[in-house]
């Protein structure tokens, strides 16, 4: 058996703190409360109903997941939140309208009520399409990552929790790039107390989540912890971090396309893309600025997928374009649409054309579940740091400096499968077999 970390049981209730209360985390938390009263199935979650194979094919050992990983269960979730508007998860739910108020909110009502939303360290100035009552003072960060600080140290308190991991959820900020006062914790902490414009509020979080020991998990493209210094904090304070933005509808589909595309050496010419979404996150997009950091995320896949300096021939001239396009009438429910000019033998031109009409937050939910109880099953293995083995969640997977992030999607989900066989004292699949054919 090959070494592997002892992992700490998941014994006792792990609080789940959200950055942000809006469409993604009330479909979260709706629904898990749903599948704990055995009314809803958690379709999209591989903690919940993927199996894993162990061992060689002909000992047909392909259990439930959950069922081998010491993960939390549901039932020992408590929820939290902060968000800039004040409206409990409900009223949330309620106007984001994903989930339908009679056949999945309102049975839950009570449970959804409960979750109050802590005054979130917000700032237009990041995001600019949004602004609600319910924030910090703004005017000291110092101030503001203090609270962020008790904030949970209240969640804890109040609610009994035993360990607690922190995911955003909320909207995509302005671009910002790794600067000097990224660069190590002096000058990170002088930046804070300075109010430098390159302390996001994402940062406070994350930074704060970090303090407390406290996994983070950050579902937006923002910058937030793929900095030098909150890199090396995570690591050398055995904090997991992972990252960058849930992998939901569109890139999703680019993940398991390029790969065939690369592996059957079928030339791409040009790969347009636009969404039409109507929700927060489609207003929010609407600004430059946001769009800028959003887009960064997206057009990275394509080139890391199909190596075109390894492929010129094949991929030297590929012209991606991507486009996300506000239109308020058609809610959550995004609609990604794809043109592909590929190239075959001899040059001949193809086409392949992929009309998503997919839920976004239906989508998200599930991820948010899973990296919650992978990054606390992290933590209780004392793996710190970046969690690679994650990327299979991520557009834009955070990795350490030096090395090109891994987009297929089937090579991530092997390596989050190995890393599991890893941690259970399993030995990795390689898929070679050839034990079969030889004597």
């Amino acid at each position: 058996m090959p070494d592997h970390p002892a992992v700490a049981p998941a014994e006792g209730k792990l609080g789940v703190l959200t950055v942000g209360l809006g469409a993604v985390a009330s479909t979260l938390m709706a629904g898990v409360e749903l599948v704990r009263r055995g009314q809803g199935e958690p379709i999209g979650s591989l903690t919940q109903l993927g199996h894993i194979r162990l061992g060689k094919r002909t000992e047909g050992r392909n259990p439930l997941i959950k069922d081998v990983v010491p993960l939390a269960g549901l039932d020992d979730i408590v929820f939290g939140a902060w968000d800039p508007f004040p409206d409990d998860a409900y009223t949330a739910a309620m106007r984001a309208g994903v989930l339908e108020p009679g056949r999945h909110l309102e049975s839950v009502a009570e449970a959804l009520r409960a979750v109050q939303p802590m005054p979130a360290a917000f700032d237009a100035e990041y995001v600019k399409r949004l602004d609600g009552p319910n924030v910090k003072d703004k005017s000291s960060k110092r101030a503001m990552l203090e609270g962020i600080r008790e904030d949970i140290g209240r969640f804890r308190d109040t609610h009994r929790v035993d360990r607690i991991v922190m995911v955003w959820c909320g909207s995509t900020e302005v671009f910002l790039e790794p600067g000097a006062a990224h660069a190590d914790l002096e000058s990170f902490e002088k930046a804070i107390d300075a109010n430098d414009h390159q302390i996001a509020p994402s940062m406070l979080y994350a930074y704060a989540a970090l303090q407390e020991g406290i996994p983070f998990a950050n579902g937006a493209p923002n910058l937030t912890v793929d900095t030098p210094v909150l890199r090396t904090y995570a690591t050398e304070h055995d904090v997991p971090i992972c990252g960058k933005d849930f992998k939901t509808g569109q890139t999703l589909v680019k993940t398991v396309l390029a790969p065939m595309f690369k592996a059957r050496m079928l030339g791409v010419n040009g790969w347009y893309s636009t969404n039409i979404l109507g929700n927060r996150d489609g207003e929010v997009l609407d600004d430059p600025e946001s769009f800028r950091t959003k887009e960064e995320s997206k057009l990275g896949v394509l080139d890391y997928i199909l190596q075109p300096e390894l492929y010129p021939q094949l991929y030297g001239d590929l012209y991606h374009k991507v486009r996300i396009n506000y239109y308020p009438p058609r809610g959550d429910n995004k609609e990604g649409w794809d043109n592909i000019d590929i190239v075959g033998w001899l040059g001949y031109p193809m086409q392949i054309k992929v009309d998503f009409l997919c839920r976004d937050s239906i989508l998200a939910a599930p991820l948010a579940l899973d990296l919650a109880l992978f990054c606390d099953l992290a933590k209780r293995a004392g793996l710190g740091g970046i969690q690679e083995w994650l990327s299979f969640y991520f557009k834009s997977p955070q990795v350490a400096p030096g090395l090109y992030p891994e987009h297929d999607l089937f090579i991530q989900q092997t390596k989050l499968k190995n890393t599991l066989r890893w941690l259970i004292g399993e030995e990795p699949i390689t898929h070679l077999g050839r034990e079969y054919y030889e004597d």
